[in-house]
C-alpha cells in the first residue's frame, strides 16, 4: 500500500495558508477513487477524517458516504491511524 508522508514543513506550510484542510481532503479523494494509487477506503476515511476535524464540511460528506461501505473493523482503524497522525504531528 502506498503512503503518503507529509514533512512538518509541508504541514506548517500548508497551515499557514489555510490548506491543510484542502490538502486532507485531496488525499481522501485521492485513496477514495484510487487516483495515482490502488484505492483505500481506511486511508480514504483517515484523510477525510482529519480534513473534517480541520474544517472541512465536504469531508464530513464523504467520510459519511464511504462509511456507508466500510465495516465497523475498518472505521476503527482509520480512525486509529488518524489519531496516530496527530499524534505525531
Amino acid at each position: 500500500m502506498a503512503r503518503i508522508e507529509l514533512s512538518e514543513v509541508e504541514i506548517a506550510e500548508m497551515s499557514s495558508s489555510g490548506g491543510q484542510s484542502e490538502a486532507f481532503f485531496d488525499l481522501g479523494m485521492k485513496y477514495s477513487i484510487g487516483r495515482d494509487v490502488e484505492p483505500n477506503m481506511v486511508t480514504a476515511h483517515k484523510w477525510f477524517n482529519l480534513a473534517a476535524l480541520s474544517g472541512s464540511d465536504r469531508a464530513k460528506e464523504y467520510r459519511r458516504e464511504i462509511s456507508r461501505e466500510m465495516s465497523n473493523v475498518e472505521i476503527s482503524e482509520a480512525q486509529k491511524l488518524a489519531r496516530q497522525w496527530i499524534s505525531l504531528n
